[in-house]
């Protein structure tokens, strides 16, 4: 595998355009598509958002915040967002051109701004997440009006409100920890798109990874999850970049199996050469304790050559 290769999948992510590498081990042709981050947008600044930031970063989102308030819309307030906007609501709604892959959450400060907000959403390109906080009450109440003002009854019906899966949550915190469980539970339905494959399960995009991988800046070696067998922390598709000094980008599942990996790879770095090993989970710390169902893993490790 060589560094351009890796210069090519980064510009395309980095464009918002999926990007796919293909790599042949023992035999079998194995392909890896590099999905660009879903963008998540937080209509309101507030506590909830403030946490709910932090947490869709972690998911892999592409977060971005919207305030008409200047103290509310500070970069600093969301260091993990990669935009903020200060601004009304429908205007930056306007400008942010919403489409059928985004992620929505409607959290303002109250059912007035919800409601200019959900009226320019549902005048244009229906997101494929949009929810809206709020008691079931007051909820309801919004959605009948809008329902009265000719909005179409089944993209009423879409919105997921009151926001959140139901699990009893009531501090900020707890209502982000419900509005990501929805938000993943979602992304999970998502239908996947039909194309040449097939393609590993694991399709999420590390950048730190990536750019790692991409830098040649020393030598370093890749590793990528083939398969997996029973049990096990990631899927086929995961990865992880490590150089000389044993550091770690990305990951293959964490604890000793990782560990196994790494050192590994290590022992490749700088031969040219790739390798696949069979990791079993049975021998981790964790399945000796009860803590894993002992599954296996084929790891391909190979060298990455700078030319």
């Amino acid at each position: 595998m060589e560094v351009r290769e890796f210069q090519s999948i980064l510009e395309r992510v980095e464009q918002g355009q999926p990007a796919v590498l293909v790599w042949e081990a023992e035999g079998c042709v194995y392909r890896r598509r590099f999905c660009p981050k879903e963008r998540l947008v937080l209509l309101g600044g507030g506590h909830i958002a403030k946490v709910l930031c932090t947490m869709g970063a972690l998911l892999d989102f592409s977060v971005t915040v919207v305030d008409d308030r200047p103290t509310y819309a500070q970069p600093s307030r969301f260091p993990e967002a990669d935009r903020v906007i200060c601004d009304s609501f429908v205007d930056a709604i306007e400008g942010l051109a919403l489409h059928e892959n985004d992620y929505v959450c409607v959290i303002t400060r109250g059912h007035r701004w919800d409601g200019d907000c959900l009226r320019k959403i549902l005048s244009g390109s229906m997101p494929y997440y949009l929810g809206m906080i709020g008691s079931s009450r007051r909820v309801a109440a919004l959605l009948d009006l809008l329902g009265s003002e000719g909005f179409d009854v089944q993209a009423l019906s879409q919105i997921h409100a009151p926001i959140g899966l139901c699990i009893g949550a009531l501090t900020p915190a707890e209502i982000a920890v419900s509005i990501c469980g929805e938000l993943v539970q979602c992304r999970r339905q998502k239908p996947v798109e039909k194309s040449e494959g097939p393609f590993m399960p694991q399709e999420n995009t590390d950048l730190s990874m990536l750019r790692f991988l991409a830098a040649g800046e020393g030598p370093r070696a890749m590793c990528l999850v083939l398969s997996t067998q029973g049990s096990t922390p990631v899927k086929a598709g995961a990865m992880m970049a490590v150089d000389r000094l044993g550091r770690g980008y990305g990951t293959v599942g964490g604890g000793c199996g990782e560990a196994e990996v790494m050192t590994a790879a290590r022992r490749i770095i700088g031969t040219g050469a790739s390798r696949v090993v069979e990791v079993s989970m049975d021998e981790d710390v964790s399945a000796l304790e009860g803590m894993a169902c002992g599954g296996t893993m084929r790891v391909l490790i190979e060298d990455v050559v700078i030319r």
